[in-house]
């Protein structure tokens, strides 16, 4: 009788979590590169992923849908919710020392320092941003976020009415559900596969990234954390900002202190 020499198990093949994380990217426009640097994984993997599930070129995919750009009148009508994963690090990382052999790659292996989440949240209104590095993005810490974000924009006199986020499990839990409803917080969520829908929060994290957590070379990722209310501030208070006719979003409170 003729075998099959296909092996039973494979013990190298991709989990099953790792390509749905990889599609969710891809369709929301991501470059194999970007897709590679999210997840932890080779661009050679991410392309054989991409070439299963046919989206292997970026023409495969569903024409892109026209962004309509929209914006609240006053300060807490909406605020947006995202959260941004950043590998954490006990030494200078690849990105100023080229060096790629070193903790990404045991990250990738599930070894090395692992991972820290950066939960931010924007005003639609005046662009007052706030952001915590908090140790996962389950529940426990979303809810404690939007308790703490909530508390920030009350200490300027802002009452949130509403809070827009994607669909994330932990946006999803009925934790997150009950904590909006006990804050007054009407909780609205994107649809799938549009992340353009909370562009803002987006938009907030690529400049983060940029101006905060890639800016300089920091030693530990307990530095780069501990310099972020600094940059919080910065971009709050002096920071001038283009979508708001370049002053700093602070300006759009009618506040009497300077800061």
């Amino acid at each position: 009788m003729n075998r099959s020499s296909r092996p039973l198990s494979s013990p190298s093949q991709t989990l099953p979590a790792t390509g749905a994380a990889v599609e969710v990217l891809r369709r929301q426009r991501h470059t194999g590169q970007q897709i590679a640097a999210e997840v932890g994984i080779s661009p050679a993997t991410v392309s054989r992923i991409l070439q299963r599930l046919g989206l292997n070129r970026l023409r495969d995919l569903e024409p892109a849908e026209l962004v309509r750009r929209y914006e609240r009148e006053h300060p807490g009508e909406l605020i947006h919710i995202d959260i941004k994963k950043l590998g954490k690090f006990n030494r200078v990382g690849h990105r100023i020392t080229g060096d790629r052999t070193g903790q990404s790659s045991l990250r990738a292996r599930g070894e090395g320092p692992g991972w820290e989440y950066v939960h931010v949240c924007i005003d639609d209104a005046s662009r007052i941003a706030f952001s915590k590095v908090m140790k996962s993005e389950r529940r426990s810490c979303a809810v404690s976020f939007l308790k703490a974000a909530i508390a920030y924009y009350a200490s300027l006199g802002i009452k949130v009415e509403r809070v827009m986020t994607d669909n994330g499990s932990c946006y999803k839990s009925f934790a997150f559900r009950k904590a909006c409803r006990r804050l007054g917080l009407k909780h609205i969520r994107t649809r799938p596969y549009t992340p353009k829908t909370n562009g803002k929060a987006e938009r907030f994290i690529q400049t983060s990234l940029r101006e905060w957590a890639y800016a300089r070379a920091y030693n530990t990722s307990k530095e780069r954390a501990d310099e972020l209310p600094r940059w919080l501030h910065r971009y709050n208070w002096h920071r001038p900002h283009g979508s708001i006719g370049s002053v700093p979003p602070i300006s759009r409170l009618a506040l009497n202190r300077n800061n």
